[in-house]
């Protein structure tokens, strides 16, 4: 017995790995800051934990409906009008096991081998695996600070083939924290519309954490055009801090939908009963902690960009939303650690913060655009201050 050809067209997850090496370093009492993981440090809300302990004390812990109980699609569908001006029916929307098990749903069933999927980078590191998975080929379109981070219109023309099935746009960026603003996605709309084989996914799971007076813009929401070749992603993972929940959701065309619940039948089936009762909680109860979060977050973006700036050979722009930042490290390639050792990539960088510094990021190869590294901000001012210290006395001692 050997692996199946379609594993070995995948690797792990880079941000999974080092928030184990983490875990693993911490359990030998080693003193290590993790800025790897992509995760809210607050608790989820007493009212959503609330609903999970009713929904086990009145037994619904049954099977449900194989893509998301008729209560939470109808929840679902109100947030989406809610907050985003889109009118999806219940049969339009789709529950399943955290955002990531929406991508593999929605690329699994509509990819064969030959199509291709466009994918700017930096990218989440599950996109490219995904489409390769599939049996599709992920079409890397580069989208370096210099473009903001962000995919342009004359780049992605310039990417589509008759091949083509989707664009993965996804606002605000993991690892990016760049956000697009309501004219650069009818700006890259306008394009698409011209493709009518073209689809796009859209994935908004950030849409809650933005700065700055940003306003928050969907495609399907600002480019009527594409409501029916768009899938609307979103999930409670990280507005609510419920990413062990494992709820991830989408709106999109009704044959889509049916087809990616064909696909959860013979997979995971539903989504767990009581996550489920949760997760309505969280979208039809008080959304005011949102913004309350989202500011506390920002002022952990404002320490981490002024101290990542300070550090010698690191440029860091300021994001525009959720928590990450992915500062440009070239200033530090070639240069040598005190034990000696050439920092020849991001990845010898990273391995050097962690093995000297005790400090833990995601070197930016992992997400396509090098070099750099993607740190997480999602941890407390004390933590962030000590941490972004140790890399400022890091990369002072570089030689």
């Amino acid at each position: 017995m050997q692996p199946s050809a379609a594993l070995a067209r995948i690797s792990p997850s880079a941000t999974l790995a080092m928030t184990s090496r983490v875990f693993e370093l911490k359990r030998q009492g080693i003193d290590v800051i993790g800025l790897g993981a992509g995760e809210p440090d607050f608790d989820t809300p007493d009212h959503i934990k609330e609903a999970g302990i009713r929904a086990i004390r009145d037994n619904r812990t049954r099977y449900t409906n194989v893509d998301g109980t008729p209560e939470l699609k109808e929840a679902i569908s109100a947030k989406f009008l809610r907050d985003n001006r889109l009118s999806y029916t219940p049969d339009q929307v789709t529950v399943n096991v955290g955002g990531k098990h929406t991508l593999f749903n929605a690329l699994v069933a509509t990819l064969n081998p030959g199509d291709e999927v466009i994918v700017p980078a930096p990218y989440w590191v599950s996109y490219p695996d995904v489409v390769q998975f599939a049996g599709a080929t992920p079409v890397f379109v580069a989208a370096g600070a210099a473009q903001g981070y962000k995919l342009s219109p004359d780049a992605l023309e310039a990417a589509i083939t008759p091949r083509t099935k989707w664009v993965i746009l996804n606002s605000p960026s993991n690892p990016t924290g760049a956000a697009y603003t309501a004219d650069e996605l009818r700006a890259l709309g306008a394009v698409i519309e011209r493709h009518l084989d073209l689809w796009v996914f859209a994935d908004d799971m950030y849409e809650h954490i933005i700065y700055d007076g940003f306003r928050f813009a969907t495609i399907a929401e600002v480019c009527p055009a594409l409501y029916e070749r768009t899938l609307t992603v979103n999930g409670c993972s990280k507005a609510y801090a419920m990413t062990g929940w494992r709820i991830g959701f989408a709106g999109g065309a009704t044959w889509l939908i049916k087809a990616i619940a064909k696909l959860q039948s013979q997979s995971t089936s539903n989504p767990c009963s009581i996550a489920q009762a949760a997760a309505v909680a969280a979208l039809t109860g008080p959304q005011e902690f949102l913004a309350d979060r989202a500011m506390a977050f920002q002022a952990r973006r404002d320490l981490v960009v002024e101290m990542l700036n300070a550090a010698e050979g690191i440029s860091c722009p300021k994001p525009e939303g959720a928590f990450y930042v992915y500062p440009d490290i070239s200033g530090v390639i070639g240069k040598v650690t005190p034990k000696g050792v050439l920092i020849d990539s991001d990845e010898a960088f990273i391995a050097y913060l962690l093995d000297d510094a005790r400090v833990a990021a995601v070197h930016g190869a992992a997400f396509g655009l090098s070099p750099a590294m993607r740190i997480s901000y999602a941890t407390s001012e004390g933590l962030l201050r000590e941490a972004c210290s140790r890399i400022q006395a890091a990369t002072a001692a570089l030689r």
